[in-house]
């Protein structure tokens, strides 16, 4: 059984709806300098809030992804690490400088290039701003912003529990409680979530299913302090284990691996953030500090393959990084206080300063051998290792100021200046110092209609900054000017409109256009068509590029029992003057799919019963900009069926409840001895999942 929709057609059908009867809440953005209604803001953002979070079986961000219009992930390994917004963003981080085009902030500390640890057990809200952000983030915010915010300790006793079982091993048990110490002026909550799921492949050469396991574990703990009447201290300490096995890739484009040597893609990360907020009479005083500490382990069976698989030929290959990144940032805010903001007190301000530190290392190791019974002087054996270490400061000044011009029209002006100083040395006896000088920022005139909905109309300027490629000779005159590639701006048109909030019926759209100048592309070839670890990538800087479209969405509750949302995004993105690769030019970006959509409805039975069901789609898109091959077009459909009474809930749910086989990722190159012909070889997304969840608060 296979059901098609056409979202075109349904998203007009939401919107004819008639019966009014409950009220939706207003949505507080959170991730901004001050906490606002999402009315008064003037840039795309799709919220997820915490019911909706709450409801997710399996609680990772890779999951609600599918809820946004107009964001896409690469998944290769284990968990995705890297997101693309409009189309823009990082799609793997194998070689050179630790860039991101996506910022990806949990309780205001940076894990930008590290999505994968973003477990959402216990998180209060996810909010995915679409756009650059130089005014707010700076250089890892190129293309957006994911600002995910956990759960704050709370006035009074509370707790949750969760349990989840289902198939593919899958067990996942999570408890959540805080609220006041004994010093009154003291609130806390820890929390503490194991994920356990065997995986959704299976190693029929070792006959294991754990091989491409899930084994997560998340500690959190946050402590409030209110000092006096204008000191608070914000604490919050967490650990996220990631032991998760790599054994994703096959030949043959199955579920079925064949690898004898299975890789890792694992992560621990230690983090540690303190704000202390000091709140004066005409202004507050705010300091972020934060500092993070993570060991990777990426490694992966290189020839996918098995002595018995590969026979007569020899062909094996390994591939191991220990990768070690410590980060420090250090933020100082100074923002207005007035709080009675109207056209009789028409300026809202904020000024401050960000210094931010990052110090990676990796040791890569690399070994293999291929034979032909063919060749006398066969086999051929590989063995490398090289140690590579990096460095970055950045040092960042940025200001921003709201004005009423009138009771109905808000102007707001931001500026950010970034410098960015790295080091980068490794055992190959390569070296690099690049450093930029880079400023973004943006303008914006809101107009408050007089029915309570809000039109907006922004320009703004982000940047990411340049960097430098790794095994290329620098003696090579033609080579040369592809050692060191410089930042890339992003000029970025947006009109938009939203709804008067709390109504039943709320949507909000935005129309943007974006122009891309020194465009950053990732390009990668193998050197040896039989040694699967010389793939070589390069950045370039492409002249120039655009990127535009549409963003919808909408909600709607059509009765007491029945509430409906609608999501669609329309992206149109191609690559424009790139002399050195004229192929390219006027074809689309690699992960930019022309239309996003999500569509779902919450329907109230009797009896305290409930049923939940959303279809989520993307359209074919380009793998890489290394060539032309395309993913097909997918629509996964999740169901939910459930019980809820006063503080116990329990449901039956369904992950892909059609069993679509669709790719998230795809590489072209030769791994097929003897003749490495070059082949697609996709990475497939996850198949059906079911399971059940019985939740407990307290």
């Amino acid at each position: 059984m296979y059901i098609r929709i056409n979202i075109l057609f349904l998203i007009p059908l939401f919107f004819s709806f008639l019966i009014f009867s409950q009220d939706i809440e207003e949505i507080i953005v959170k991730g901004e300098f001050r906490e606002k209604l999402i009315s008064e803001e003037d840039s795309s953002i799709a919220v997820i809030q915490s019911e909706e979070i709450k409801s997710q079986a399996i609680k990772h961000f890779q999951q609600l992804s599918y809820l946004v219009p107009n964001l896409n992930y690469a998944a290769s390994d284990s968990r995705a690490r890297y997101f693309q917004i409009r189309g823009i963003g990082e799609r793997s981080g194998y070689q050179g400088t630790p860039n991101s085009s996506v910022g990806f902030l949990i309780d205001d500390i940076d894990y930008s290039g590290q999505g994968g640890i973003a477990t959402l057990f216990d998180v209060d809200q996810v909010e995915v701003y679409r756009g650059p952000q130089g005014s707010r983030s700076g250089a890892n915010a190129l293309a957006g912003l994911i600002y995910i915010k956990t759960k704050d300790p709370t006035d009074e006793f509370e707790g949750i529990s969760e349990v989840t079982i289902g198939d593919y091993g899958t067990q996942n048990i999570g408890v959540a409680f805080g609220g006041p110490m004994q010093n009154k002026n003291m609130k806390y909550r820890l929390v503490v979530r194991t994920d356990y799921a065997d995986g959704f492949r299976k190693n029929i050469y070792l006959n294991k299913s754990d091989t491409s396991k899930k084994d997560e574990l998340t500690l959190r703990y946050k402590l409030n302090w209110e000092i006096d009447e204008i000191t608070n201290i914000n604490l919050v300490v967490s650990k996220i284990d990631m032991d998760d096995p790599a054994d994703i890739w096959t030949i043959d484009g199955s579920l079925n691996t064949l690898s004898d040597r299975p890789g890792m893609d694992s992560q621990v990360t230690d983090s540690f953030g303190i704000k202390i907020t000091k709140n004066y009479s005409n202004f507050d005083l705010q300091s972020f500090t934060n500092a993070t500490k993570t060991d990777v382990v990426f490694s992966y069976d290189a020839d996918w393959g098995n002595a018995e698989s590969h026979f007569p030929y020899i062909y094996d290959y390994f591939s191991e990084t220990l990768r070690k990144r410590d980060t420090f940032s250090q933020e100082i805010r100074f923002l207005s206080n007035n709080p009675e903001f109207s056209e009789k007190n028409p300026f809202e301000w904020v000024f401050g300063f960000e210094f931010s530190d990052l110090e990676e290392k990796n040791v890569t190791k690399d070994d293999g051998i291929y034979g032909d019974p063919d060749d006398p002087y066969s086999p051929y054996a590989s063995d490398s290792l090289v140690s590579r270490d990096y460095e970055a400061n950045n040092l960042s000044i940025f200001g921003n100021i709201d004005y009423f011009l009138t009771e109905s029209y808000k102007f707001a002006f931001g500026l950010r200046w970034e410098k960015w100083d790295s080091k980068y040395k490794d055992s190959n006896n390569e070296f690099f110092n690049p450093s930029n000088n880079m400023n973004g920022g943006k303008i914006s005139l809101i107009k408050n209609n007089e029915d309570g909905s809000n039109t907006y109309f922004s320009i703004a300027r982000g940047y990411k900054q340049g960097g430098f490629n790794l095994g290329l000779d620098a003696t090579d005159s033609s080579v040369k000017e592809s050692l060191i590639y410089d930042p890339e701006f992003l000029t970025n048109y947006e009109i938009g409109f939203s709804s008067k909030a709390g109504e039943n019926f709320n949507y909000s759209s935005t129309i943007f256009y974006s122009k891309r100048n020194d465009q950053q592309v990732l390009i990668s070839k193998q050197v040896d068509p039989s040694d699967p670890n010389t793939f070589s990538f390069l950045t370039q800087n492409a002249a120039e590029g655009e990127n535009y479209g549409l963003e919808i969405s909408s909600n709607y509750s059509a009765t007491d029992n029945l509430y409906i949302f609608a999501n669609l995004g329309i992206l149109k993105t191609k690559i424009i003057n790139w002399e050195s690769r004229a192929d390219l030019e006027n074809r689309a970006q690699a992960h930019a799919p022309q239309q996003t959509y999500s569509i779902g409805a919450n329907l109230d039975l009797k009896n305290n019963l409930y049923l939940k069901i959303d279809i989520n789609g993307k359209s074919s898109f380009y793998y890489s900009d290394s060539h032309n091959n395309k993913s097909k077009s997918y629509q996964l459909v999740n169901l939910t069926f459930g019980y809820a009474k006063a503080d116990f809930s329990a449901n039956l749910w369904v992950r892909n409840l059609f069993d679509e086989y669709y790719s998230t990722r795809g590489f072209f190159f030769g791994n097929e001895a003897p003749n490495f012909v070059d082949t697609l070889y996709k990475r497939q997304g996850d198949p059906r999942n079911l399971g059940f969840s019985v939740r407990y608060d307290f």
